[in-house]
């Protein structure tokens, strides 16, 4: 009988050698302690908290912090201090558990507070169903596709949230130098980020319009550059490495350096309304930023559309023997089922299948009974909307946390909302019950995505250190339940105290964006096909050329200042990972590196949650005479500090660390 393991095997981030297999912390070959009334309890427990916290900082103050590794760190604590033996697998399933929070709240929040805001009415149980159905549907969307992201693509993808979550309970469980390494990094980063946040002391964020030739060529000829200084975006490019993150730069650079200036050049004294909004402004008086909200950004979100789909395509290899297997368990009599190793058990695919179908009736009915559309041909029809852009859509989001460990929601959303409002308005549904029926179906497809890409790191955590999956798919599905129906009672307390319009009013800046969008809609506004269909041809034509195009589109959504820092810490894990000679030092060297960049995402994600609470309670002492006139000069010493301390302390590993 196998013991448990003190550390991450040094062949768990990179690709295997033929023959040769991944051994995870807890052997196959027996039990371990993961389901259990401690792990459940605590799990539950943290999706409550975390779950209502989430729910109302994000709605009162706008700010959305990532609830997953906090609960990661909180649980190593807990598990430490009541000194439970074989925690670390109890902790995986605390973790898993507790990140539906932060899951279901981005799904919620994103789109029901929108019905409010245009002043629509709609009940708990709409709001419940909404996320729960999304949830559901997020989870079984992706089982089968499980084996094929987390070990079928082993050391492909780099998952940098799983892997900083790895580190954390690993260390946390083994304890010793790495475990002081890693709270001690955590601390620095905390403390760097409170000086920014709460002082001001400098700016998180450098642009070049800090110097008077940068503002000039960014006014008149619309070209911007920005980095965001924050040390945990730092570290998830690091762990991202230099291929993915050359690749998403090279989309940041194609929209921010080309498409941005060529329309200013082009279309600068026209007034261009593609979503026939009202807007007013021509492009020559927009700035960059304004340009990229605007126009450019959508042929990001064409780009991510089309490569799901390509993705799909691709992996059709993938859905067939998924299917294939679901076929042949229906086939199959009782007493031939073919033992399957621990850590590679799944809910069996007849469950799974029969969970999708009950699934889909499920949302069926609750279009069609629950309020939500006006006759059971839209009920048919947005269940079809649902289906079919939740299945494509779940493979994207899972792709995009394991490539760099954001998910883009809002921009399939988005484009969810525009899809299925023109075809409610072609089947007849305008109006309010136009727009609640959209935000309702939006809100079932964001919250599975939402849920889907949160699922697949919790697996690749699983898989790393050798949970069983069956145990951490089947208690996702009460994780689910139980953070949706906490973030909807939220929802509707803070509804009736703060209200969403209005004085005092909720901030909500995704359901206000998505409010924004949806209401022309309704009312005859147009989308921007053109500019989708342009991000669809760029992934086509990238996919051609073997270049990953989900990548390079993540690159054009996502903001610059975003993406630059992804390539200067792919740049650091390149340079550490390739002085010597020496292999095996190399090796150190990338893993010491590891460790520093989970710090960092760390120390972030702990300080997202600190940032929140200190400005709700309205603790401001931000110096901003300073930080508007030094705060980005500022910035520059500490953001290169960072990027010294983590080469610096990477090249001084040894061989046998």
């Amino acid at each position: 009988m196998s013991e448990q393991r003190k550390g991450l095997p040094e062949n768990a981030q990179r690709e295997l050698k033929p023959g040769e297999v991944y051994e995870p912390l807890l052997g196959a070959d027996r039990k371990w302690a993961e389901i259990t009334p401690y792990s459940v309890t605590v799990g539950l427990l943290m999706v409550v908290i975390f779950s209502a916290a989430a729910a109302y900082l994000g709605l009162r103050v706008g700010q959305v912090f990532e609830a997953a590794i906090p609960i990661a760190i909180i649980a190593v604590g807990l598990t430490s201090a009541l000194g439970k033996k074989e925690g670390l697998g109890q902790n995986v399933i605390i973790q898993s558990i507790g990140g539906c929070s932060g899951a279901v709240v981005a799904g919620a929040i994103f789109t029901l507070p929108a019905i409010y805001i245009l002043g629509v009415e709609v009940s708990f149980m709409q709001m419940f169903l909404s996320s729960l159905l999304g949830g559901v549907l997020g989870i079984l969307f992706l089982i089968p596709f499980r084996k094929y992201f987390v070990s079928g693509m082993h050391g492909k993808y780099p998952f940098p949230e799983a892997t900083a979550t790895t580190q954390i309970l690993v260390s946390g469980e083994s304890g010793g130098k790495g475990a002081g390494t890693l709270l001690a990094i955590c601390l620095i980063v905390i403390l760097y980020y409170f000086i920014v946040s709460t002082f001001g002391a400098w700016s998180d964020t450098v642009s070049t319009t800090v110097t008077s030739i940068g503002q000039t060529i960014a006014d008149k000829a619309k070209l911007l550059l920005k980095i965001n200084t924050g040390a945990a975006v730092l570290g998830l490019g690091y762990i991202v490495g230099l291929k993915y993150a050359f690749i998403i730069c090279c989309g940041s650079f194609l929209v921010w350096l080309v498409i941005i200036p060529l329309m200013n050049v082009i279309w600068g004294g026209q007034v261009i309304d593609l979503m026939n909004t009202g807007l007013s402004t021509t492009i020559g008086e927009m700035s960059p930023d304004q340009i990229f909200r605007t126009y450019a950004r959508h042929i990001g979100i064409g780009g991510i559309a089309t490569a799901g789909i390509i993705g799909i395509i691709k992996s059709f290899g993938v859905i067939k023997s998924a299917v294939s297997l679901a076929v042949g368990e229906f086939k199959r009599k009782g007493g031939n089922e073919t033992a399957v190793e621990r850590t590679q058990e799944d809910i069996p695919m007849k469950s799974v299948v029969f969970g999708i179908i009950i699934a889909l009736l499920a949302v069926f009915a609750f279009f069609a009974l629950g309020g939500v559309v006006e006759n059971i041909w839209q009920a048919l029809v947005g269940l079809v909307i649902v289906a079919v852009i939740s299945f494509l859509f779940t493979t994207v989001a899972a792709n995009a946390i394991a490539i760099v460990g954001t998910n883009p929601v809002s921009g399939m959303t988005l484009m969810t909302l525009i899809v299925a409002a023109i075809i409610l308005v072609a089947v007849g549904l305008k109006g309010n019950a136009g727009m609640a029926a959209a935000l309702v179906i939006g809100g079932v497809v964001c919250t599975a995505l939402s849920v889907a890409g949160s699922f697949v790191t919790d697996l690749k955590i699983g898989y790393w250190i050798g949970t069983t999956p069956k145990k951490q798919e089947a208690w996702k599905f009460v994780g689910v339940a139980v953070a949706a129906a906490t973030v909807c009672g939220v929802m509707l307390v803070l509804n009736k105290t703060y209200g969403f319009v209005g004085d005092d009013a909720l901030v909500a800046p995704q359901a206000n964006a998505m409010a924004a969008v949806i209401q022309p809609m309704m009312n005859g506004g147009g989308a921007p096909w053109l500019l989708y269909g342009i991000g669809a041809v760029l992934a086509v034509a990238l996919t051609l050329l073997k270049v990953p195009a989900l990548a390079f589109a993540l690159g054009m959504f996502i903001p610059i200042d975003l993406n630059l820092p992804l390539l200067v810490g792919g740049a650091i894990s390149w340079f550490v990972s390739t002085r010597s000679k020496d292999k095996a030092l190399n090796e150190a060297r990338l893993n010491k590196g590891t460790l520093i960049a989970s710090g960092f995402i760390a120390g972030g994600a702990l300080m997202g949650v600190v940032s929140a609470l200190l400005k709700f309670f309205d603790i401001d002492w931000f110096l901003s005479g300073w930080n508007a006139s030094y705060g980005e000069l500022a910035a520059i010493v500490p953001f290169i500090g960072i990027i010294v301390y983590m080469t610096v302390s990477s090249m001084r590993a040894r061989a046998e660390e």
